[in-house]
């Protein structure tokens, strides 16, 4: 992997698909970097130093230089590291508008219902943010459209900033259907979104970093049982 003189260093925990995110980034580019596994029931003070304000991982170190916020990360890893590796972000201004307009809905939209529904603490919490969540997920089916052209990716040809963005929750997309017992890509309303999904699940680069699923399934049900058990103290 490419690197030069540059020293990366991610602090991170492996169920985050935050910290996935910038794994992928990372691997694109073909960039080597330290990986530093935190234990976020007890957060180092390299991890305090770094973020103060958040917190919370992810944080890239770069000639320890601290960078937080997931997709913060990934562009500026995509500017800093312009000569390495494909691009991420489109070279035309609107169509890298329209990226970061996707890229930001997933945050803004998938991340807070399914935040609330591993934090739950009753039945009926858990069905409206799955509700809401499914609601979402099917806007999504017009904005690979948008981005994609018919192609394979949301990139085009190739994987970009978007596939970056979403890909990351590939491992909790299929967990969250074990969970729930539904699919939450479904095919017959979302073909297209589902046939990326598989496509980019099969990447060498994406099998590479993804969480196992088995894994995240069991890191699911503890969160929720976690949270079951509070509900009832």
């Amino acid at each position: 992997m490419a690197g030069g003189n540059d020293e990366l260093k991610l602090v991170g925990q492996w169920a985050s698909p935050f910290v996935t995110r910038v794994k992928l980034a990372l691997h694109i580019k073909g960039l080597r970097y330290e990986y530093v596994e935190e234990d976020l029931g007890n957060k180092s003070d390299l991890l305090l130093s770094c973020n103060p304000v958040h917190k919370k991982v992810p944080v890239l170190l770069h000639n320890g230089k601290p960078i937080c916020e997931s997709q913060i990360i990934v562009q500026y890893i995509d500017e800093v590291f312009a000569g390495t590796g494909p691009s991420l972000l489109p070279a035309d201004p609107y169509e890298r508008a329209v990226a970061r307009f996707w890229a930001a809905y997933i945050d803004d939209k998938l991340e807070p219902p399914w935040d609330r529904l591993f934090r739950a603490k009753t039945d009926g919490v858990r069905a409206a943010a799955m509700k809401q969540l499914f609601e979402e997920v099917e806007a999504l089916e017009g904005g690979f459209k948008e981005c994609s052209k018919g192609k394979d990716f949301f990139g085009g040809d190739s994987i970009g900033y978007v596939d970056v963005a979403l890909g990351c929750l590939v491992s909790w997309v299929k967990a969250t259907s074990v969970l729930a017992g539904a699919e939450l890509f479904d095919a017959a309303k979302m073909p297209l979104l589902t046939a990326w999904m598989e496509r980019f699940g099969e990447l060498e680069l994406a099998r590479a970093v993804l969480q196992d699923v088995d894994a995240a399934v069991e890191h699911g049900r503890m969160l929720m049982a976690k949270n079951a058990a509070r509900a009832s103290n």
